[in-house]
Parts: C-alpha cells; sequence; structure tokens
C-alpha cells in the first residue's frame, strides 16, 4: 500500500484491510493475551519462529495496525508504537546503546529529550555529546569517538524552531558508520519525510499533531530499513550477534530488514513494557485519519499569525521557519516546501514579567503543558517545560528567557489574532 498510494490516503486506508465479513472501522483489541491450541504453537511464537500475538506488552493488533499505517506514512519497512515521545527516543537510542556507548546529539532539542540523553541515560552507562545542529560538519565530526553509535536530532527543535539539516547531518552520521536519527513530531510525515534525506530512523511523539486533538500519550519509532547494520558489525553486537536471550538468534540474519524494530519489540519491549494501550492507539488512528486535512490549516494560520507578530511593534522578535527574513527559510522550503508547523516562538519587549502578563491575559488560547493539537496553546518554557534546565542549558538548547511558545491551533486565524492582539494590549 505504501507504494501505491499518496500521503492522503494512507492516512485514511493503511494499516488495516478488513476481510469479507471483518469491521469497516480498526477494532480495540482489549485483550493482554491471546488464546492457541497447542503448546507448540505458543512455543514457536516466543522463540520468534512464527509471528502472531500471545501478549499485549509485546505486540497487540491494534498497536500493530496503526504501527503500520505510521511506518506507510514514512516510508519506512516497520514501526513500533510505545506508551510517550519520550519512551519512543530512549527506546531509539537504547537499542543500539549499551553501558560504555557513546552518541552525538543536537543541542537543540526538547527539554525533557536532553534531561533524558544528558542525566538519566548517563546513569546507564551511555554518554552523549551535544553538538549545535548549525555547526560545521568538521565540528560536528569532531564530536565523534570510537564508542558512538548513533546520531540524533529534531527536524524541527522544540521550542527554538530550529530546522535541521538532514542531508548535512545523514552525511556526518553514514561517514561514521552509524545511523542518523530523526524525531519528526512537529513537521510530520505530512510536511516532511526525512527517509528521503538520508535519514535512517524516525521517532515521533504521536501525543502531539497526529493524535491531534490531546486525547493521548504516546510514540513511536520506524525503521526505514536502508542502515546495513552488518556492514558495522562490530558497533552492533546487540542487531549482529546471537542473542542469548532468544537462543542464539541473530536479528540482521533472521529478520534482514526488519531485525532493528525487531529487536526493540521482542527484547526491548519485552522487558521495559511501554507499551501504548490499544485504546489509545485506537484514537490516535482517528487523528491520523485527518492529519493530512489539519497540518495544512495549522500552517496556514501560524503563517498569517507570524506575519502579525512581525509587524506588532510590541514584539521583540519572531522565530518561524515561514517568514522569508528567518535563518532557516532556506532550509524549511527545501525540507517542508509545503509548510512546516503551527508552532511558533518570539519575545515581547519588557522580558519575561511582561511575557507572562500577556499569557495571563489570553482569552481562548490556553495556557496548557502540550503542544501541536487543534486547539491553540501557549506556554513560557522556561518557567514549565524546560524549569529543570540551567541558564546555560536553556541558551545551549535555543530556549531564551523571554520566549513564548505559541502552537497556532485549526480555529480561525482571525479569531487568535485577535486574542493575540488583546492580550498584548491588556
Amino acid at each position: 500500500m505504501a507504494k501505491q498510494f499518496k500521503p492522503e490516503t494512507l492516512c485514511v486506508q493503511a494499516g488495516w484491510t478488513p476481510k469479507k465479513g471483518e469491521p469497516r472501522v480498526l477494532p480495540i483489541y482489549q485483550s493482554t493475551t491471546f488464546k492457541y491450541d497447542t503448546s507448540e504453537q505458543m512455543a514457536r511464537l516466543f522463540d520468534l519462529e512464527d509471528s502472531g500475538y500471545f501478549y499485549t506488552r509485546l505486540q497487540n493488533p491494534t498497536n500493530d495496525a496503526v504501527a503500520a499505517k505510521i511506518a506507510a506514512l514514512e516510508g519506512g519497512v516497520a514501526a513500533m508504537l510505545t506508551s510517550s515521545g519520550q519512551a519512543a527516543n530512549f527506546y531509539a537510542i537504547f537499542n543500539i546503546c549499551q553501558a560504555g556507548d557513546h552518541f552525538v546529539c543536537s543541542s537543540a532539542i526538547y527539554g525533557g529529550t536532553f534531561n533524558l540523553f544528558g542525566v538519566t541515560m548517563k546513569k546507564l552507562g551511555i554518554d552523549v555529546t551535544f553538538v549545535h545542529p548549525d555547526a560545521s560538519e568538521e565540528e560536528i565530526s569532531a564530536a565523534f569517538k570510537p564508542n558512538t553509535k548513533a546520531l540524533f536530532g529534531e527536524t524541527i527543535s522544540n521550542p527554538s524552531l530550529e530546522v535541521l539539516d538532514i542531508e548535512k547531518f545523514a552525511r556526518i552520521a553514514h561517514s561514521h558508520g552509524v545511523p542518523l536519527i530523526v524525531d519528526n513530531t512537529f513537521p510530520t510525515p505530512i510536511n516532511c519525510r526525512p527517509f528521503e534525506w538520508g535519514a535512517d530512523i524516525v521517532v515521533h511523539s504521536t501525543t502531539k499533531y497526529m493524535d491531534g486533538h490531546a486525547t493521548s500519550v504516546g510514540g513511536c519509532i520506524v525503521d526505514s530499513g536502508n542502515f546495513d547494520w552488518d556492514a558495522h558489525a562490530e558497533k552492533f553486537p546487540g542487531l549482529c550477534t546471537p542473542d542469548e536471550s532468544y537462543h542464539g538468534l541473530t536479528y540482521t540474519k533472521a529478520f534482514g530488514k526488519g531485525a532493528y524494530i525487531t529487536k526493540a519489540t521482542a527484547q526491548l519491549m519485552r522487558d521495559l513494557g511501554s507499551i501504548q494501550s490499544p485504546q489509545n492507539s485506537f484514537l490516535l488512528n482517528l487523528g491520523l485519519e485527518t492529519l493530512h486535512l489539519r497540518m495544512p490549516q495549522h500552517c496556514r494560520n501560524a503563517q498569517k499569525v507570524a506575519e502579525y507578530l512581525s509587524k506588532n511593534e510590541k514584539v521583540a522578535w519572531v522565530n518561524y521557519c515561514g517568514l522569508p527574513d528567518n535563518k532557516y527559510y532556506a532550509l524549511a522550503q527545501k525540507y517542508m516546501p509545503n509548510g512546516s508547523c503551527g508552532v511558533i516562538s518570539f519575545g515581547l519587549k519588557g522580558g519575561r514579567d511582561v511575557s507572562i502578563k500577556f499569557m495571563d491575559s489570553l482569552e481562548f488560547i490556553a495556557i496548557v503543558t502540550h503542544v501541536a493539537d487543534a486547539r491553540s496553546c501557549v506556554l513560557h518554557p522556561a518557567s514549565h517545560t524546560h524549569r529543570q534546565l540551567t541558564d546555560e542549558q536553556l541558551m545551549e538548547a535555543g530556549v531564551r528567557p523571554d520566549l513564548i511558545r505559541l502552537s497556532v491551533g485549526i480555529e480561525n486565524a482571525d479569531d487568535i489574532i485577535a486574542d493575540i492582539e488583546q492580550a498584548l494590549n491588556a
């Protein structure tokens, strides 16, 4: 299906193809367990000799259908849903890194991810070096070590909205024999498909635009199937050497292009269990069915709002890659010619206190710890999502003290602007 249909059709049709007499709408398989007739049938599943379902912590038909839809949208070979975007980020790295390993990461990433990589994963013995995404190839390459196993970045960083030069990052990663992992949450595959620019693995917080209605927390990992793990077997023993927990099975030999996701499912999800619930997967699928309709509206509205803010005398600065004078405009036109996302960052003259007053004066644009859904919302990252970071780390992550993150919804753009204007004048 992925090769036959365009994204709009995939949003609606991919993942679930009912047979005669089956439900037209993807069912919720709200069951932890699945019945078999013989012990041998179950044993073959546990040994990964047969495909099928035996326990929802590993796999569930509802989850697999939605994962297949996202894989089709991204142009990947396989995908796995997780309980959150953070879980997806953790699994994506931990699937190929172990204690004593290292990876390189763009410093312009979501604050929670920055803390996950820079603090929590270090407790597991996995080290990270942060690099500025705009640094030269030589500077980024200098961060690599003999034990480096991956390069990570966000297509559009949250909340600094820096646009990743995917081709540059892919070139650097591949020159060192490691995969490029890209968090594609903000643009979604409707506006950007990182695999087409050299990325190897894509992660998502499906909580954001994919769900689109702030109803279900979730994440997803998608594998392109393009990275040749065996060509760098010494770097990736978990994939390229026998797994004693599965009777000596070698993932790359047994599953080919499906090796990475199979290992993540059969080993990590087995042991850690950060599964997305079938109910949440069902809700996510409903969101995906309208993703191709919502993203253009988000982008149209955000463009109008960004243009309004850029002309307002009370606004100190505006960062939106759809503005021609934005430093990332050219990159955005290259990777996302049809629009980027609905998120804008800006600052007000007068600094943090004025920003807080502005946010408190908004009427229907809500202050919430969320971004990227149908409803317009606003956040002050330095005070909220990134408050665990030091001032130095904030600046490294591209988060200025006065930065306001505005997630423009799919309401009427004139109404959104009117609410902003009254709050500015309050």
